[in-house]
Formats: structure tokens, sequence, C-alpha cells
């Protein structure tokens, strides 16, 4: 019989949502009303940037909720990512597609900063972009892909999470644990 991991499980889950619906909201609905509001480029790049500036720290505590989450119930679980055959290998590709989605929603915030630093009026910020130069249509070329590469790999945890909540049936824990045992011991 399973306990009960409530908080951890809403942690890693809520989390998660969060992450993946804030990026695609912005990519999709913040990036395209600044497209549509702005009139200039270095307009676009205000809105945009204030408003992904806005989600940051959201982001941020997500991000640690679903990482929090994540670490309990790999703790809790444990036992069946060493003995049910399948788990350890999804856990793995769980684990490499978030440092993916890390990478890419650092990535994203380190271009972003870029070119909200690079379209301000705000004579100090000027400054700052002064003494890092930036080829600012390149930096909006890579944001873009960054900021659609964010609820992609988030995207695709969730379907992975999916596989994970699968392998807790109780018909796929028995399955599972019994072909692990049967391809460690040939006598099986």
């Amino acid at each position: 019989m399973s306990e009960r991991n409530t908080l951890i499980r809403s942690l890693h889950d809520v989390g998660l949502a969060a992450w993946f619906g804030g990026s695609l909201m912005g990519a999709v609905g913040l990036n395209g009303a600044a497209r549509s509001e702005g009139g200039t480029e270095a307009a676009t790049d205000r809105i945009a940037s204030a408003g992904w500036a806005k989600w940051t720290p959201v982001n941020a505590a997500a991000i640690a909720a679903h990482l929090f989450g994540s670490g309990g119930l790999l703790a809790v679980n444990a036992h069946r990512v060493a003995a049910q055959q399948g788990v350890a290998a999804s856990t793995a590709a769980k684990t490499a597609v978030t440092a993916a989605a890390l990478a890419a929603t650092a990535y994203a915030r380190v271009l972003g900063k870029k070119v909200e630093l690079a379209s301000s009026p705000d004579p100090q910020d000027a400054e700052k972009a002064a003494t890092h130069p930036v080829d600012l249509d390149k930096a909006r070329r890579q944001l873009t892909w960054a900021q659609w590469a964010v609820p992609a790999f988030t995207g695709c945890l969730v379907v992975l999470n999916a596989l994970h909540g699968e392998q807790q049936r109780a018909g796929q824990q028995a399955a599972g644990m019994w072909e692990r045992a049967r391809s460690v011991s040939p006598f099986m």
C-alpha cells in the first residue's frame, strides 16, 4: 500500500503547470500583444520586456516548487526507480528534459535582459547596454527560439509526468518489478 504524498506531488504539478502555462502564454499572448501594440521594434521590445520582467519572480517560484516537489517524489519513489522496470529510464528522461527546460529558461532570461537594456530609453540602461554590446537582431531571434523552447520542454515534462502516473498503477508496478527481477536473474 502506498502512502500519500499530496504536498510534494502538488508542488511538483502546480509548479510545472505554472512554468509551462506561463511560458506558453508569454510566447503566444505577451509577445503577440507586444507586436500588435508596439509600433516600432524598440517599443515592442519594451512592452514584451516589461511583461516578462513581471513574470520572472512568479516563474522562479514555480520552478522552485516544481524542483522541490520533483526531489521529494524521487526520494519517496526511490524503491520504484530501482526495482520497477522502465521507471529508471523515464526518470532519467525527466531529469534530462528538466535540465534542458532550466537551461532554456535561463538563456531566455539572459537574452531578454540584453534586449531589454538595448531597447530601454533610460540613460543608465543605455550605459549598461553599451558596456556589453549586442547584435540586437540576433538576440531577438535567439530569444524567440528560447522562449518557444521552454513550453516545448515543459510540455514534454507534462507527458513524462503522465507516463510516471501510469507506471504507478498497481498492475504496472507488479509487472515492472517482476520484469526487473527476471532481467537480473537468469534462473527466473
